[in-house]
């Protein structure tokens, strides 16, 4: 599948939903996110939070990216004083750049709700 031009994938959680699900299986937080990425969330108020939001990206990008075969761990968001950032591993970043293409992403919570979207763009 190729693409043409910019394409974007938005992805919602609950976040009593992630957390419940780590709490019921904490081993889960291992394979669906980087230690950079539990790091970040482990220093702050509400860790499932700030994971559901990364959660919520790594969907969108899957998404935006026309993913089908990919770990959750392909995908790692980055940053969390300034802007955020993806890097990209694995079958992500093959399909990226099969695609010629770059990444954004925007993240967003409430106390209820994580969201986030993602554009991809063509290099250059």
């Amino acid at each position: 599948m190729s693409r043409s031009g910019p394409a974007v994938g938005v992805d919602l959680l609950e976040i009593e939903r992630l957390e419940r699900a780590l709490r019921r299986t904490p081993r889960l937080a291992q394979r669906l996110f980087t230690e950079g990425e539990r790091a970040y969330a482990a220093s702050r108020a509400r860790p499932g939070q700030h994971l559901a939001a990364r959660f919520c990206a790594k969907e969108a990008v899957a998404k935006a990216l026309g993913l089908e075969a990919w770990s959750f761990r392909d995908v790692e968001v980055v940053g969390g004083g300034g802007p955020t950032e993806v890097l990209l591993h694995g079958a992500a970043a093959r399909r990226a750049q099969e695609l010629g293409v770059r990444v954004s992403v925007s993240l967003t919570h409430t106390q209820t709700t994580a969201a986030a979207a993602a554009i991809i763009a063509p290099n250059g």
